[in-house]
């Protein structure tokens, strides 16, 4: 596989044009017309987008993989694997956690650590005692499409000789940049990214949002009374 691994701006890539594409020409999605019934029993239209990709014994498209990456040696204490990737529907490089499709077959978690692999190179490992290490099956925009995802736990032991020279195992089409955030900055460095021109992936946005709550109401809960 050809390894990708390239740093670029938001000004890298671009869209090119956009036209309207045939339905049969489409491999990814399909469009629905759903007629569906309101509580009150009136009819109605809804316009769905649906994914093609879906493994015929899954219930779950992707995977989202949230990795940390443990170094005793590090000052500044566990950080976050996020990537840099352009996607065209927005155009725009988004911060985004390594993410992938789940092969027939293969189980969320067993598809978070080999995505992990090919797009970083790091080994990781799934923790045991960590009670959302495999999360809920979550809907990415259930108001548009069917799309959902599970968002999987890792854990990057850099202590691991893998794990110190990683090269990731990206296909042709991939340009994926991988880079670490501290854990306890994660908010602010997310804000400066955005003011520079990226798009903050929801996951992303998300994971630091609960984070920033978290902070807030374990010092209210602490607070003397």
């Amino acid at each position: 596989m050809a390894n990708n691994n390239t740093s670029y701006s938001p000004a890298s890539a671009k869209v090119l044009s956009v036209d309207t594409m045939p339905t049969d020409e489409a491999k990814w999605i399909r469009l629905n017309r759903i007629k569906w019934q309101d509580p009150s029993g009136k009819e109605r239209i809804w316009e769905t987008a649906e994914r093609q990709t879906r493994g015929k014994n899954s219930t779950v498209d992707a995977v989202g993989v949230v990795a940390i990456l443990n170094d005793p040696k590090s000052s500044s204490g566990p950080s976050m694997l996020l990537q840099k990737q352009f996607r065209p529907p927005i155009d725009k490089v988004t911060i985004e956690v390594p993410s992938g499709l789940i092969d027939e077959g293969e189980s969320p978690g067993d598809s978070a650590v080999r995505e992990l692999k090919e797009e970083t190179g790091y080994i990781g490992t799934l923790p045991k005692d960590a009670k959302a290490a495999e999360g809920f099956v979550m809907f990415n925009d259930p108001g548009f499409c069917n799309t959902n995802t599970k968002m999987i736990f890792v854990e990057v032991d850099m202590n691991d000789p893998r794990n110190q020279n990683p090269q990731p195992e990206l296909e042709d089409s991939e340009y994926i940049e991988s880079f670490t955030i501290p854990l306890d900055n994660m908010w602010n460095e997310l804000e400066k990214l955005e003011q520079e021109g990226y798009a903050i992936d929801a996951r992303v946005g998300t994971l630091a949002q609960g984070m920033e709550i978290a902070k807030k109401w374990k010092e209210a809960m602490t607070r003397p009374a």
